[in-house]
């Protein structure tokens, strides 16, 4: 495709290069040499008569107009590939096609055995590939480089179109050999005891129950923090240490660890977590049909979890 004497894989170029601002990452991405980018970025340079990227030490720098640039040359990219891509009807028994979802550990847990099962059978030439969202979920998102984002609701941005993957609540987790809780745990013991939480990534908001602790002002007596959700249940164990979790997460490790699980000392909202995707993939059946998959597979885990809880103990 020419556009008024512009190559499209121009543009591709272009990209990778205001996103990478590295000649050599870029060359790597675009599986081609350092000398034949340098060519690319030369004949960029001449066609928006800007240097585009400059060096400044060991980095490049785009110009103000190279940043003008890089919103639109991305979402223009994403426009073509979505028209590529999508097709009238989706037929998962056929389809090759890999989806990369951006999810927490967490989620990956209580969700995805029950989506993969049925995708074993029901889509065999599917790939799936799991992303942590440590750093900069919504940038990935917008850059087009994942399929899906699931975060909880009151972390989403609104420039990409969302829908309600599950509802969780909040449980305290002990070892079951803890003698210093019995089947209810009081906000005194609660602060008193030393506390396993997680916190993902540098540059990632609090997570709910650290932020509602904060903000009622709470002050817990953190001794363990953990870079991720699953590591949490296991450093109780053998220890009278406490965990404010998830509920479902909770359960799932219980059944599998020595745990006790109790009703939160405290009452805490209700953990929306969305999924979403990108704006360019909203009318695409593919993606619709994995949604229903994913849905389908935490209603069938929130199924699998007893109503009620007072103590679980493994």
């Amino acid at each position: 495709m020419n556009l008024n004497r512009l190559d499209l894989n121009l543009l591709v170029a272009l990209d990778v290069l205001l996103s990478e601002r590295s000649i050599t990452h870029a060359a790597e991405r675009l599986n081609l040499s350092p000398s034949a980018t340098s060519g690319a970025l030369a004949r960029l340079r001449v066609y928006f008569d800007d240097e585009l990227l400059t060096q400044i030490g060991r980095r490049m720098v785009p110009t103000p107009l190279g940043e003008s640039l890089e919103t639109s040359v991305r979402d223009c990219l994403l426009h073509v590939q979505a028209t590529v891509d999508i097709r009238p009807e989706f037929n998962p028994l056929l389809s090759k096609r890999n989806f990369k979802l951006m999810m927490s550990d967490y989620v990956s847990t209580v969700v995805m055995p029950a989506a993969l099962q049925r995708l074993q059978s029901e889509a065999p030439g599917v790939t799936i590939e799991l992303i942590g969202n440590e750093n900069e979920p919504w940038a990935a998102l917008s850059r087009g480089q994942i399929d899906f984002l699931v975060l909880p609701r009151n972390f989403i941005r609104q420039e990409h179109p969302a829908e309600v993957l599950f509802e969780d609540g909040y449980v305290c987790v002990c070892w079951s050999g803890n003698s210093l809780i019995g089947d209810q745990i009081s906000m005194e013991q609660c602060l008193q005891l030393g506390h396993v939480v997680a916190r993902i990534g540098t540059q990632r908001p609090p997570t709910i129950d650290e932020w509602f602790f904060e903000r009622f002002g709470h002050a817990r007596r953190v001794e363990v923090i953990a870079t991720n959700f699953n590591s949490v249940p296991h450093l109780l164990v053998g220890t009278n240490r406490i965990s404010i979790m998830h509920r479902r997460l909770a359960l799932a490790y219980s059944r599998a660890l020595p745990l006790k699980i109790l009703p939160s000392p405290m009452a805490m909202p209700q953990l929306v977590e969305m999924i979403q995707w990108h704006k360019t993939r909203d009318r695409d059946p593919g993606r619709a049909w994995l949604c229903d998959i994913l849905r389908s597979a935490a209603e069938s885990s929130s199924e699998r979890a007893p109503v009620e809880l007072t103590a679980v103990r493994g």
